[in-house]
């Protein structure tokens, strides 16, 4: 991000530009609706700008801007439409320490101005820091028909209310008193002007005064494999309400900044065979925020019902009497053998298909090496990085072909994935020539299909 947005305060300040053409008229339209005092600099200005002037909206000195003509102003456009009466314009502007924004030419400009929605006092500014300004007008058509035009009424009123809603408790109650009024009690008034709307919110205010305090919640949430749009609807909208989120270890940080900037994000990780959250302490951080009234996001990556230690979460809510939901993701199996043009199951290949992990709390983990061994099984296998040599042992033990083939998907469905292609007989020796940093999921009994790896091999290319 190279432009920080902020809304600046510039009632009662001083904004001023340099020009008298259509390029400052165009920043004028937009400057005019603010509260600031707006002094234009132009010899010979157009029709429109003198027509503002007389009208009292603009101070208008009919001349070029001169050093020590600028001040105390917050603001300045170059809009002379001139490269080197607009260099000549700023440096005078920049000499004297204001900001300066020279029209059509990003590169040397301090600020820019974005494409803007405007429902005074709500205001929706959207930028492409100069990079696709079609695209910032398309968004903005689109918000303009989605928006209600009387939202900024809606806003005007809700804001002459503020002090009287600080009789809430901070946080939920008043997000939750907020919602109810923008998204319900004001819509169904809203056409009915301000006095309605007043006192909409001047019985919606007494409702939940009164009301009894809203009880914690904790929602299991499926952060999926990594890709933010592999993220359900479901979990948006609960991270977009959290008041706290805590998270595990292969969270993408892409998903954790859908979440409000207002929750408290607590890092719950653990690494494996390394410094990690005690399960305990996870399980009290879950149930003592939920019994303080917190909406709780306790996010797991993939889906949280596969090797995510759910059941023992759920216990410590249940003995606490704390309300849960479970909201499933898209485990890492699945976004994993997309990757590689495969399907976990095929007819007349295998009719089932097993999760294993490939450690538990006492080590390598053991399962059905025989059934695991036959001719078609497949099987995912989670956590196998370091298990590798020991599945190879007790798979050819019993019996398997060593052609097996075998795939491993490394950081599935992120921009840093990697596909690696083996068979049981060289698995250990790939991974270790592979030196995989990322999550890794083990296929036994898949090889990727030629386009798949094909592709998988040009994205590793670019990314390199």
């Amino acid at each position: 991000m190279q432009h920080y947005p902020v809304f600046l305060s510039v009632k009662g300040q001083r904004i001023a530009l340099s020009g008298g053409g259509e390029a400052a008229v165009a920043k004028l339209r937009l400057l005019l609706k603010t509260e600031a005092e707006i002094v234009v600099y132009a010899a010979d200005p157009v029709a429109e700008i003198q027509d503002w002037a007389a009208q009292g909206k603009l101070s208008l000195v009919q001349r070029a801007l001169a050093a020590g003509d600028l001040s105390s102003e917050v603001l300045f456009y170059a809009a002379d439409e001139d490269h080197a009466e607009d260099a000549r314009t700023a440096a005078i502007a920049q000499d004297a320490g204001v900001l300066v924004n020279i029209v059509d030419n990003l590169e040397d400009s301090q600020f820019i101005t974005p494409a803007i929605v405007d429902r005074d006092p709500v205001t929706v500014a959207i930028g492409t820091e100069g990079a696709a300004p079609v695209l910032a007008r398309a968004i903005k058509a689109d918000l303009e028909e989605r928006l209600s035009p009387n939202l900024g009424m809606l806003a005007r009123v809700g804001k002459s209310f503020r002090k009287a809603v600080d009789a809430l408790p901070f946080g939920r109650a008043r997000r939750d008193f907020w919602a109810d009024y923008y998204f319900k009690s004001g819509p169904r008034v809203e056409t009915q002007g301000e006095g309605a709307a007043a006192q909409a919110l001047d019985e919606l205010l007494f409702q939940h005064v009164y009301a009894d305090a809203q009880p914690g919640h904790v929602a299991f949430v499926g952060a999926g494999p990594g890709d933010p749009e592999l993220l359900t609807l479901k979990a948006r909208k609960a991270l977009d309400a959290a008041d706290v989120v805590i998270y595990d270890r292969l969270v993408a940080p892409e998903i954790l900044e859908l979440a409000r900037r207002e929750a408290k994000l607590i890092d719950a990780g653990k690494t494996p065979y390394g410094q990690h959250t005690p399960q305990e302490h996870i399980n009290g951080l879950i149930v003592e925020h939920a019994l303080q009234g917190h909406l709780v996001v306790r996010l797991k990556s993939g889906d949280p019902t596969v090797f995510g230690r759910l059941d023992e979460e759920l216990d410590a809510c249940d003995a606490a009497r704390v309300a849960y939901t479970v909201v499933p993701g898209i485990t890492a199996a699945s976004a994993a053998v997309a990757s590689i043009g495969q399907s976990l199951t095929k007819r007349g290949r295998n009719a089932s298909v097993r999760f294993l992990t490939g450690h538990d709390v006492d080590g390598f983990a053991d399962h059905d090496w025989s059934d695991l061994a036959a001719p078609g099984a497949v099987a995912a296998v989670y956590m196998g990085k370091k298990a590798a040599r020991f599945m190879q042992g007790r798979l050819i033990m019993h019996g398997a072909d060593p052609f097996t083939p075998i795939t491993i998907v490394e950081n599935a469905s992120r921009a840093d994935q990697r596909v690696i292609g083996s068979t049981l007989t060289t698995l250990p020796q790939d991974l270790a020539d592979a030196h995989l940093t990322g999550p890794a999921l083990t296929f036994i009994g898949l090889s990727p299909r030629r386009a798949a790896a094909t592709l998988t091999k040009f994205q590793q290319q670019e990314l390199a």
